[in-house]
């Protein structure tokens, strides 16, 4: 028999879907008898069809057999060959799941009889490269290319009309409100249930009320995690391939957007704000109309119901379906995370991500009022709470005193202030935990006042109360409503129901009593009084600045972040490139942690500038207290660059006694250069690879990192010579035979002498810091300096990165090898985020410099400079820094180290102290750089509150270089944190 060519399915007449029920063997004998092919078949899952695919003899994919539920005709399995044709032709840069056809043309397909009645079954072609399924996080990169997939889909089956598309699908969105019903008593728990039936209809609601003004199309519908195909070996996985065009139909080309997105809320991590780079990816494409952004929430919350009583019912008739049992728990997250926040809030943040927001949110304001709401308390008598990052008075980490708010307050009231207001929309620093893998709700929707004096609250303009009990009081304030709390002491003096004019009582407060003022849309929902700041846009839109209503001037808003980095690149040289794509905006810092204007603290695993932490008060005072005094040059004369240089030259051995003082580790580095060029009359350096020096041309000139500039051996100047990096982990000799590194640097020194060439200079990092913190094999810098003095030059030591403690248990790179070098370069720390750089030698080689003329740094040993440089020193040493670097470095490492043992992209742990490098490789044998993961990594990390970055030649290395007063706490929640971020990227042993 047959199946019906005219036949189109309709689910509302079907009791159940359940797939054919087919073992392999019966595939296998279909494929082989009827489609030409014989090979081994592999079941996979489905809902309502079933799948195999088909390995040759030797296990090569060789395509897919689709066995078509029964209940769907032969003009709809052409409808869907024939959409999958039109996209691979309109789209060729993706792969698409076509069906085969045989030499005539015709599609290779069959009908084959099943238990309940005659399915189509045809072959597809096989797409490599596996799904997205599954719970692995799904980073930015791919979220907007499921975007941009969709987009392109949607475009393409816009003009497709064929009568195979005329269906009712139970995932048709347009019937959602309808399946529900039908099939929410296969939801057992009551309370889900209710939730489904609830949301189900709001989100109906909202969408019937659109529905006319929505465009209909041809449609994919199931461009999920499961049908979209992952590019093979992409790394992080990006989607190239479409698989499954079983619920082609004709419905709201919205509702494909709409599909895709509920897919991505059940991966690891993955809340409603991450889906949002997929929407500005498909409209960047196949750009929403204003009708259409406001229906993709509704419909993506319609399409999580519909599979979590789609997934019971399939579960309950096809008992046997493992695919739709397996599928029960991450469909009810999918509904959990859809419903997570209010649909109005939703569907601003979708307005604000497309570019549709009726204004900025931040600039919502209320209207003038006729009567200030504290009668007799005029706005300069009011003074404003700024708890922003921008705030003088959290300065010293007073955002992290649960009791900095009340102490401000107080202050205020006690200056002789009326009352105290907080800032509507600007993130409170003081509600910001200092360790946090999500952001926290720090987005104030309302203000909060303080009464320094009994005050009478009055209605602003004529309104109706909506409410009126202890401590609480709403009024309506044109089309919004005004929202009063107080203490429960405290009772209204007007009525539920009751109208108001302006300038009447609503209560009477005594001093001391705090106020929440709020303003609302009055058909949007309740705010909370603080919100995540990536939903502010959201709530923000549904909400109004009450200020006016005490006669303040209404928030301006803020610099969008986007628009802040469209200037900085309009202005500031883009080869002075950021952190991120999209990059928090930091504008403050405490000690281990960064912090953003949205309230989010970061922890700070990569500042090795500021070795003392962000922010440190003794520095901030030192300087504040020379600039009031004096700032001038080095050629003046004054106490504290003596000082400064003296305590500096007693940090080495002898005959290290002599100091100059610049501004960078790029100028140390090139003046340490000339110096020893200067003084052994010898004008060839010997480098080495993989390293950074700096800037300058001298400093360029020997710096080989690759990652720096990918044509560094290149462009080498003839007088730069490099040896080996000395690597002992993934450099030409590894382990034990590190060893080799040494006598092969001298021998290439031996030889430029012998060539009429001696080198002027060696020049190295004491321990190799850009390569990831790898420790040179022992005796390497001994060997190679005597070479390079036996021939008549100077070693030169880069400690810029290295140096003044970082390691623990040498305050200075070169005592880790026993090896005294003759000039040291040094910068980064010694100023703690202040430009300060030193180059320090002998008293010899110091004065030989004079052959060369005059040497002068403006700011160079400044008196601001020279104070800082002994702030940083006395600070270092009372506040024992560099053992606290031996004993939390310690710790951090044996926890990196655990890691190891558990995930198998962690090839080593490099390092010592708080110079730590966390290396990852895709095999611990062969060594292939995990570039792309340590990238994404890092992304995922600062989702996580934390802020680290690569490092090394091939950019597969944590640098971990903290400032030096991160304590043990901190240093667990980023073992803590990248533990999570391994887990939720599908990395494992």
């Amino acid at each position: 028999m047959l199946p019906d060519r005219h036949r189109t399915i309709d689910f509302f007449t079907e009791d159940a879907l359940p797939t054919p029920r087919m073992v392999p063997a019966e595939a296998e004998l279909i494929a082989a008898e009827h489609l030409g092919i014989t090979a081994r078949a592999q079941a996979l899952g489905s809902q309502q069809d079933a799948n195999f695919l088909l390995h040759t003899d030797d296990g090569t994919p060789a395509a897919i057999l689709k066995i078509a539920n029964p209940a769907f005709g032969m003009a709809e399995i052409d409808a869907q060959d024939a959409a999958a044709d039109l996209i691979a032709s309109t789209c060729p840069e993706l792969r698409i799941a076509t069906v085969l056809r045989r030499p005539d043309g015709r599609p290779r397909r069959t009908t084959v009889d099943t238990e309940n009645g005659p399915a189509v079954a045809r072959l597809l072609r096989y797409l490599p490269g596996g799904t997205l399924s599954g719970p692995r996080h799904l980073p930015p990169g791919t979220v907007a290319a499921m975007g941009t997939i969709v987009g392109k889909v949607s475009t393409a089956l816009r003009d497709f009309r064929h009568p195979g598309l005329d269906r009712v699908l139970q995932w048709d969105p347009q019937h959602a409100d309808r399946v529900v019903a039908k099939l929410a008593g296969h939801i057992d728990e009551p309370d889900r249930r209710t939730a489904v039936q609830t949301e189900t209809a709001q989100a109906w609601a909202h969408v019937h009320k659109l529905a006319a003004t929505l465009p209909s199309q041809a449609v994919h519908l199931d461009l999920t995690d499961d049908n979209l195909i992952r590019c093979p070996d992409s790394r992080p996985p990006m989607p190239d391939g479409v698989i499954d065009f079983g619920d082609v139909t004709t419905s709201w080309a919205v509702g494909e957007l709409a599909v895709s997105l509920s897919s991505m809320l059940h991966h690891d991590g993955i809340e409603p704000h991450h889906v949002l780079p997929a929407v500005r990816a498909f409209h960047a494409v196949r750009p929403l109309s204003p009708e259409e952004a406001d229906a993709v929430w509704p419909l993506v919350v319609l399409r999580a119901a519909v599979l979590v009583a789609s997934g019971r019912h399939q579960a309950a008739v096809d008992e046997d379906n493992a695919y739709a049992k397996d599928a029960l728990d991450h469909e009810w997250r999918i509904f959990e995370q859809a419903t997570s926040l209010p649909l109005p809030v939703m569907i601003r943040l979708i307005r604000d991500a497309t570019g549709m927001a009726d204004v900025p949110a931040r600039a919502a304001q209320a209207g003038a009022p006729v009567r200030p709401l504290l009668r007799d308390v005029v706005a300069d008598d009011i003074a404003v709470l700024d708890l922003s990052t921008d705030a003088d008075s959290l300065d010293h980490g007073a955002w992290t005193d649960a009791g900095t708010e009340a102490r401000l307050v107080t202050s205020a009231l006690a200056d002789g202030a009326a009352a105290v207001a907080t800032r509507y929309g600007r993130a409170r620093l003081t509600r910001t935990p200092a360790l946090s893998a999500v952001s926290t709700a720090t987005v104030p929707t309302g203000i909060d006042l303080w009464l320094g004096r009994d005050a009478v609250v009055q209605a602003p303009v004529a309104g109706k109360v909506l409410t009126a009990a202890p401590g609480h009081v709403q009024l309506t304030y044109d089309a919004q409503v005004l929202s009063l709390s107080f203490p429960h002491t405290a009772q209204p003096v007007v009525t539920t129901g009751a109208t108001v004019q302006a300038g009447e009582d609503i209560t009477h407060l005594s001093s001391g009593t705090s106020v929440h003022v709020a303003l609302r849309d009055a058909d949007g929902p309740a705010a909370p009084r603080l919100v995540r700041p990536e939903y502010a846009a959201g709530w923000l839109a549904l909400t109004a600045d009450p200020a006016p209503l005490l006669g303040l001037p209404a928030d301006s808003g803020r610099t969008r972040e986007r628009d802040l980095l469209d200037r900085r690149d309009a202005a500031f040289a883009t080869v002075q490139e950021h952190y991120y794509a999209n990059p928090p905006r930091i504008e403050r810092g405490w000690r281990h942690h960064l912090l953003s204007t949205d309230g989010r603290s970061y922890l700070d695993i990569v500042n090795n500038v500021t070795p003392l932490g962000h922010a440190h008060p003794r520095v901030q005072q030192a300087v504040s207290r020379q600039l009031r005094r004096l700032n001038t040059n080095s050629r003046f004369h004054y106490a504290s660059v003596v000082e400064f240089t003296e305590r500096l030259a007693a940090l080495l051995p002898d005959p290290l006694d002599t100091v100059f003082l610049v501004n960078s580790g790029s100028e140390a580095v090139d003046l340490g250069l000339r110096l020893a060029i200067g003084t052994s009359g010898r004008h060839d350096v010997v480098a080495l690879r993989e390293a950074y020096h700096g800037w300058t041309y001298a400093s360029d000139a020997v710096s080989t990192s690759l990652q720096d500039n990918p044509n560094a051996l290149a462009t080498r100047p003839s007088w730069v010579h490099t040896v080996d990096s000395p690597n002992s982990y993934r450099g030409r000799h590894r382990g034990p035979d590190a060893v080799r590194y040494a006598p092969e640097a001298v021998a290439v020194i031996d030889e430029l002498a012998a060539a009429g060439r001696p080198a002027g200079a060696f020049i190295g990092e004491t321990f190799y810091g850009n390569a990831g913190g790898v420790a040179l094999p022992d005796g390497y810098l001994a060997q190679v300096y005597a070479a390079v003095r036996r021939h008549g030059g100077l070693a030169v030591a880069d400690e810029v990165q290295v140096g003044y403690g970082r390691l623990g248990h040498w305050f200075w790179g070169f005592e880790q090898q026993q090896a005294v070098p003759d000039i040291v370069c040094v910068a980064k720390a010694m100023g703690n985020g202040h430009p300060l750089g030193a180059v320090i030698t002998s008293k010899a080689v110091a004065d030989r410099y004079r052959d060369q003329g005059y040497f002068f740094s403006s700011t160079g040993g400044s008196p601001v400079s020279s104070v800082v440089g002994l702030t940083v020193l006395d600070t270092l040493r009372d506040e024992d820094l560099q053992g606290n670097a031996a004993r939390v470095g310690g710790h951090l490492k044996s926890r990196l180290e655990a890691l190891a043992d558990r995930y198998g992209i962690i090839g080593a742990v490099h390092g010592s102290g708080l110079y730590l490098g966390l290396e990852l490789v895709r095999d611990r044998v062969g060594l292939e750089p995990a570039t792309e993961e340590t990238a994404e990594l890092c992304d995922r990390m600062l989702d996580l509150g934390v802020i680290v970055q690569p490092t090394g030649d091939h950019l597969n290395i944590l640098k971990i270089k903290p400032p030096l007063c991160i304590d043990t706490t901190a240093a667990d929640f980023f073992a803590d944190m990248l533990d999570l971020a391994l887990t939720q990227l599908g990395h494992s042993r």
